[in-house]
């Protein structure tokens, strides 16, 4: 049905035509097609979508236009970054599609419009042309490794946290195929030994309660370049988890515990970390041991029983992690922690060593090898120390020859080069004589 009525300058407004699209079906949001997208594939709440729209009330009268600015316009749909009209108009949209909105006050700017272009109670329509969708990066370091695409929203604002008990429900698919589908219960932090990538915990992290979210997850966050022979999936592969959070308890944080319970779980977390690194399971040691470094990092004014036992829980935290990543090979980060834990303790001799061979992984021989001579000099009996001095000692021998060669090579090609250049020149100025000679004698004849 179109309905048309005239505006008090005896204009007629813009025809009230289209689906109505709300949830309530109140007529609130009239849609209509301009020009059909292509594909089946709709925006999800939680999406980066691109637009461009023209903006003009119901009298034709121009707001606003991204295409006078020459610019696509962007947000998160079902984020409230806009009006209501277009978080449920754009996400019924499919790629390449333009359409007509004819967005009502209360789906709008309601009572209060949007000074001075919007008036109060002003029915709005919005030519809108989506371009692009892609789904919400929820990685740390917004690497594209790990992207949500929201199936059903969740409730509330509280998410889980490191070490939250979780209720969930898992698909992992591999190509299409579902290699992992399963009902579970447990601890963030303990998915590894579960059968679970990293990158499926990390999502959780993301999640809200009763949140269903389909979870693209590159071979960083997945099962890497060794792959899960268990599960069938090569290395480097990508993955796909739909995951459905259906209830958690957030583990304590920091702030809510008084000191003797922060020593207390330290101690319970500490000795999980060191069954999870005899199980060879590094990863999930380090969520723990990192847990007592946050609880208790800035712990002051401790009675003095207490700030011993907080201060040994440290220095064993850093070091533990200092062996862990030594173990994965993330050298940087056991140096970090080694340097942490020579605060608590300058004299460690666990920490000297491992400082020493994360410096090696490093390839800094100088450096290790001071780290070395001082375990030799502070505990003469260490062996492995006195075995590690050796090699370093030959790398730097092997690296100053190295150098000696390069050096000798280099001399050599200069002095080859200026040679050569020296011959070059004699040769020219032979030829320069020979010609002037050639001139003179020709002057003679």
């Amino acid at each position: 049905m179109t309905v048309e009525e005239p505006t008090s300058e005896g204009q007629h407004n813009i025809p009230m035509e289209g689906e109505d699209i709300t949830p309530k079906k109140d007529g609130g949001v009239l849609k209509l097609v301009k020009t059909e997208g292509t594909g089946t594939e709709l925006p999800m709440t939680g999406d980066k979508v691109f637009v461009h729209y023209v903006g003009t009330l119901l009298d034709g009268t121009p707001f606003d236009s991204s295409r006078d600015r020459g610019e696509r316009f962007s947000f998160e749909l079902g984020k409230g970054q806009v009006i209501k009209a277009w978080d449920i108009g754009v996400a019924s949209m499919k790629l390449g599609e333009l359409c007509q909105f004819i967005c009502k006050p209360e789906y709008a700017y309601g009572s209060a419009g949007s000074p001075p272009k919007i008036p109060p109670n002003a029915t709005l329509v919005f030519q809108v042309e989506l371009f692009e969708f892609r789904g919400e990066d929820v990685t740390e370091n917004e690497d594209g490794g790990i992207i949500r695409r929201i199936i059903t929203k969740g409730e509330g604002y509280s998410k889980p946290n490191e070490g939250a008990a979780v209720e969930v429900t898992v698909e992992g698919t591999y190509e299409g195929r579902v290699f992992d589908q399963r009902e579970m219960k447990f601890e963030i932090g303990d998915g590894e030994g579960l059968g679970l990538p990293n990158g499926v915990e990390k999502a959780m992290l993301a999640m809200e309660q009763g949140e269903e979210s389909l979870f693209i997850i590159k071979p960083k966050y997945g099962f890497g370049n060794t792959g899960n022979a268990g599960y069938g999936i090569p290395g480097g592969a990508s993955l796909q988890y739909k995951i459905k959070l259906t209830a958690f308890e957030k583990a304590k944080e920091s702030w809510e515990m008084n000191t003797p319970e922060k020593i207390e779980q330290s101690s319970i977390v500490k000795e999980k970390g060191t069954q999870y690194f005899k199980e060879g399971k590094y990863k999930q040691a380090t969520v723990q041991y990192k847990r007592i470094v946050t609880w208790l990092e800035s712990e002051s004014a401790l009675g003095e029983e207490d700030e011993q036992k907080a201060k040994a829980l440290r220095l064993a935290a850093h070091l533990n992690l200092a062996m862990c990543y030594l173990k994965i090979q993330e050298a940087a980060q056991a140096l970090e922690n080694c340097d942490k834990a020579l605060l608590l303790d300058e004299s460690s001799e666990k920490a000297l060593f491992r400082r020493g061979e994360a410096l090696v992984a490093m390839k800094e021989f100088d450096g290790a090898r001071e780290d070395f001579q001082q375990v030799i000099q502070l505990y003469p009996a260490n062996k492995a120390a006195k075995a590690q001095l050796g090699l370093c000692q030959k790398h730097i021998r092997d690296q100053r020859e190295k150098d000696k060669r390069l050096y000798a090579n280099m001399f050599q090609k200069f002095a080859e080069r200026d040679a050569k250049k020296e011959v070059e020149n004699v040769k020219v100025d032979s030829k320069e004589a020979v010609g002037e000679m050639d001139v003179e004698n020709g002057s003679q004849g």
